[in-house]
């Protein structure tokens, strides 16, 4: 449904898309995860036609990206809101959905669905100017989904949103998942992508430099086990505790306690942690993903 390939970008001496390969599938939800400057919005905006690659192509629903037939069928909300502050949420809606193609009681249907979704029924007619940050975000993310495109991607748009919001955007997404929908969403708040059970795609340098789902990647990730004593820990340097990092972290501290011989009776506490998704992009953060791949 969004197919990425051998993507090229540079600004000046800055290679921001250094062949980067995407693929999201009908139904899919896609985590896109990396630090900033990783070069995730360079994609979206390629994708969304805004800007064009040096080299490479983006199909989206099968069009070229760029053209009317792929912007008919994408819905993207942006990182910062793209909207008119002195006009009303229901105006900044049926402009973009008008764009989109929607027209009369089509149009008036889906701004009453969008609006009930994403909580904006009382918002609708106050200009976007006078609404808070994560109101706007609301506003924003719902003119992505009002014409219910195919393909939706979403740039951290719970940022700035309250718990009932984030939990509200986050049903919209589930749903139009189930719908059909192929989306790409890219956010810092990784249990988000739990409670989505989506896939992931980890970028680095331009280009994604993993993917699958968050058992494959999470597979040879190390957890910890944490041994906790009365007492400065046996080798732990005068620490109370001692903390095994392993791929295996039960195993390992079973294999030290068989060890502990009269300090056993000073052991307060084993703690078993399992690799998370935070885990993970602490691993993108310094870098060792980068340098396995």
């Amino acid at each position: 449904m969004l197919d990425a390939s051998e993507l090229v970008k540079r600004f000046g001496p800055v290679r921001a898309l250094d062949g980067f390969d995407l693929v999201v599938s009908a139904g899919e939800v896609c985590g896109l995860v990396g630090h900033n400057g990783a070069g995730k919005t360079t994609f979206a905006r390629i994708a969304c036609g805004l800007d064009r690659p040096d080299s490479g192509r983006v199909l989206v629903a099968g069009a070229e990206a760029g053209g009317w037939a792929a912007q008919s069928r994408i819905g993207w909300a942006p990182q910062e809101p793209a909207l008119y502050p002195t006009a009303t949420a229901r105006e900044n809606l049926r402009l973009f959905g008008g764009l989109a193609g929607l027209r009369r009681a089509r149009l008036r249907t889906e701004i009453a669905e969008v609006a009930a979704a994403m909580g904006l029924e009382g918002l609708l007619d106050r200009p976007v100017g006078h609404l808070s940050g994560g109101q706007q975000r609301r506003v924003q993310t719902a003119t992505a989904l009002l014409h219910r495109p195919p393909v939706l991607l979403l740039d951290e748009p719970t940022v700035g949103a309250d718990p009932e919001t984030r939990q509200a955007l986050l049903a919209v997404v589930r749903a139009r998942a189930l719908e059909g929908a192929a989306v790409c969403y890219t956010t810092h708040y990784l249990p988000e992508l739990i409670e989505l059970d989506a896939t992931l795609a980890v970028v680095s340098g331009g280009r994604v430099i993993a993917r699958g789902t968050r058992q494959e990647l999470l597979t040879g990730l190390p957890g910890r086990a944490v041994l906790t004593f009365d007492g400065p820990a046996p080798g732990g340097g005068g620490a109370e505790a001692l903390v095994i990092a392993s791929a295996l972290p039960a195993e390992a501290a079973a294999e030290v306690l068989a060890t502990l011989g009269p300090d056993a009776r000073r052991l307060r506490g084993v703690d078993i942690t399992q690799p998370t998704l935070d885990d993970l992009y602490r691993h993108i953060a310094s870098g060792e993903l980068d340098r396995a791949a």
